[in-house]
C-alpha cells in the first residue's frame, strides 16, 4: 500500500526498489537528485546546501523545486503525523 500511487503511475517494483540503491540504472539523474534532496529534508533540512540545490537547478525548474519540496514536507508531515498519533503503515 505504501507506493500505491507510484504502482498506479506506472512504477514497477524493481524501479521502487531501486529507490534505496542510489547506482541503479533503474533510476535517472533526476530522479536521484530528487530522492537524495527528499532524504536530506527528512533527515535534517538545515543541511540542504548549496551543492544540493545547484544539483536541483540542473534537473527541475524552479516551479518543479518549489512542487517537490511542497511535496516532500507534506508526505514528512504525513509520517510524523501517524507517528505521534500511532498510526502504522499499511
Amino acid at each position: 500500500m505504501r507506493y500505491a500511487g507510484a504502482r498506479h503511475a506506472g512504477a514497477t517494483e524493481a524501479k521502487i526498489a531501486a529507490i534505496n540503491d542510489e547506482s541503479s540504472d533503474l533510476l535517472s539523474a533526476r530522479e536521484r537528485a530528487a530522492i537524495r534532496f527528499a532524504e536530506k529534508l527528512a533527515v535534517d533540512h538545515q543541511k540542504v546546501d548549496d551543492a544540493q540545490w545547484a544539483e536541483l537547478r540542473s534537473h527541475f525548474s524552479d516551479a518543479e523545486i518549489i512542487e517537490l519540496v511542497a511535496h516532500t514536507t507534506l508526505y514528512i508531515g504525513f509520517g510524523r503525523f501517524n507517528e505521534i498519533v500511532g498510526i502504522e503503515p499499511a
